[in-house]
């Protein structure tokens, strides 16, 4: 016996690879849960970058400098993540048309704050649908989520409203309430990203296989359901 639904918070951010991948993999698992379990997704902010500059960084020279490696120590780095992302079922590939553009990150509180907006005008599963736009479009057509009319294009093709989006941009309540989240995030010791926490105490972390969620959610269920 377990739970007919349970609840997920994920702290993620949108410029990270392994936040994209494991979305793939947990919403897999989700998926395969269908008409047994009720699952749902609330996404909450986490910014591996909060100080990055409006011009971004380029993703190369930034890791480099980060776990002071070389160039080519990074490139191979991505292309074990690149790997990944395919076996998931999510190319982080070049999708676009013409020459590859150089991946930058970019600072991603607004995207957060469209995120926040969204949950609070909508329900969770057209926030899930948005977050998914976003890592399509950082990371598979180097869009700069950054960048305001990107955002507003995204939020309009999810079918939200472009003027509402563009007044929650302009919130400066909104983005307290992303800080909040943030703060909340760290006061759970939450340091690392993906972390998804079920049913408000059950803590998973990092990108997993489909079926190991799978074996996790049905497992938080039955417990959920003995409480």
């Amino acid at each position: 016996m377990m739970a007919d639904e349970i609840e997920v918070d994920v702290w993620s951010d949108v410029v990270c690879p392994w936040c994209a991948i494991g979305t793939a993999q947990f919403l897999s698992a989700v998926d395969s849960l269908k008409g047994e379990l009720d699952v749902t997704i609330r996404f909450m902010p986490f910014e591996l970058n909060p100080d990055m500059a409006p011009e971004g960084h380029n993703q190369i020279d930034l890791l480099a400098k980060a776990y002071n490696k070389s160039p080519a120590d990074v490139l191979q780095m991505r292309r074990h993540v690149e790997q990944a992302g395919e076996e998931a079922g999510f190319p982080m590939t070049w999708q676009g048309e013409g020459e590859e553009p150089v991946l930058m990150v970019w600072n991603s509180h607004d995207a957060h704050k469209l995120l926040r907006w969204a949950l609070t005008v909508s329900e969770p599963a057209r926030q899930v649908a948005l977050k998914q736009a976003l890592f399509r479009a950082y990371f598979q057509l180097r869009q700069n989520i950054s960048d305001r009319a990107v955002l507003l294009d995204l939020a309009e093709a999810q079918e939200f409203d472009r003027t509402a989006a563009a007044e929650a941009l302009d919130d400066p309540a909104l983005s307290e309430a992303v800080r909040m989240e943030e703060r909340r995030a760290a006061q759970n010791q939450i340091t690392s990203v993906p972390t998804m926490v079920v049913a408000g105490k059950y803590i998973l972390q990092g990108a997993a296989p489909p079926a190991q969620y799978r074996e996790a959610l049905v497992k938080i269920a039955s417990m959920e359901a003995m409480a």
